[in-house]
């Protein structure tokens, strides 16, 4: 819902976007996606710098465009920030990542596909092909929970693509976040006979009872970050787990580790050193323990003397888009500063 009605409203463009490399996954995702991109009142998208939102679990990059109970839709957010001249005139896209195990942690995977290809090579293309936008010093990327993650790692490993990024809430230190969910998994396996009967009995519906949403994630995390190489194994998935006992197999935990922002950031310090702007936030008492990760990364920046602007929050995981009131104008400001 619009906070205010005299804000003139910016433009949304919806198109379908078919990926020439999307298909290359073991879930049977179509490669065919929506792209919805926000221009403000009265541009056309031309010279604007570009954001990417990238969002969380359970959710593809339209649904931030939907109406919202109670508070705004980030268009909605966008349109008040920049009438009131909280934040420069920006473009912004939202991309459809959402896949078949629930959502997407935007980096390249045998099972799950090549996303963060797709993400800095043909997705970005169509946009600023389509609105003349972006460009090289004027990209960033941003995300909550699965998308803080994304965004951080984006930082990481694609710098020559993104030249700022904002980390809200996003997964890292994983033996707090992931592994108190192993045993929760390895119960619905066993319920369900497999792990293909358990997804299948879940699209199946016609709804999904208690914790099914959590256990589905997990699985996602694992043909994410240490998917099977048989091509047999049902969407790649695999736990890094002892199925009887819950001890954690070191060599499969050490992949899913590789992954961890936590430990990632130690080869990473230059390519998030050539930033022009890095956020990272997390609530005080985040329900999946994030924070922790958040602080461990925040002692990890300031050792390297790597700029970034920290904030913690009191609050938990839930609902904290009004934090995009501090952190988007940080981004833009920064992306329009001059080399």
């Amino acid at each position: 819902m619009r906070a205010r009605l005299d804000i003139p409203a910016g433009n949304l463009h919806r198109f379908s976007h078919r990926s020439e490399i999307l298909g290359h996954n073991r879930l049977g995702d179509t490669a065919t996606r929506e792209i919805i991109v926000y221009t403000p009142h009265g541009h056309d998208g031309d010279g604007l710098p570009l954001l990417v939102d990238i969002v969380g679990f359970t959710a593809g990059g339209p649904a931030h465009v939907n109406w919202k109970n109670f508070g705004e839709n980030v268009p909605e957010r966008l349109d008040r920030l920049i009438h009131d001249g909280d934040l420069p005139p920006v473009a912004v896209a939202f991309p459809d990542c959402f896949t078949r195990l629930g959502g997407n942690q935007y980096i390249d995977s045998d099972a799950m596909g090549p996303w963060g290809t797709w993400l800095t090579t043909e997705m970005l293309e169509d946009v600023e092909n389509r609105f003349k936008c972006g460009g090289a010093g004027k990209r960033g990327i941003f995300g909550k929970s699965s998308g803080g993650y994304g965004a951080i790692v984006h930082a990481m490993k694609y710098p020559d693509i993104w030249s700022a990024a904002a980390c809200h809430s996003g997964d890292m230190a994983f033996e707090l976040c992931y592994l108190p969910e192993m045993p929760s998994a390895l119960r619905a396996i066993q319920k369900a006979g497999s792990i293909e009967a358990f997804v299948r009995d879940f699209e199946k519906g016609p709804k999904y009872p208690g914790n099914s949403l959590h256990d589905l994630m997990t699985f996602a995390m694992a043909a994410t970050y240490d998917p099977d190489p048989d091509p047999d194994v049902f969407c790649g998935i695999r736990l890094p787990v002892d199925p009887e006992t819950c001890e954690v197999i070191e060599e499969r935990w050490n992949a899913w580790l590789a992954w961890d922002p936590v430990h990632m950031v130690d080869d990473h310090h230059q390519a998030l050193k050539s930033l022009k702007g890095l956020w990272l936030e997390c609530g005080d008492v985040d329900q999946y323990n994030l924070v922790y990760g958040a602080r461990r990364m925040h002692r990890k920046l300031e050792a390297a003397s790597i700029e970034h602007v920290y904030q913690e929050f009191g609050d938990n995981h839930s609902s904290i888009d009004y934090r995009l009131d501090e952190s988007l104008p940080f981004l833009v400001n920064r992306l329009l500063t001059v080399d």
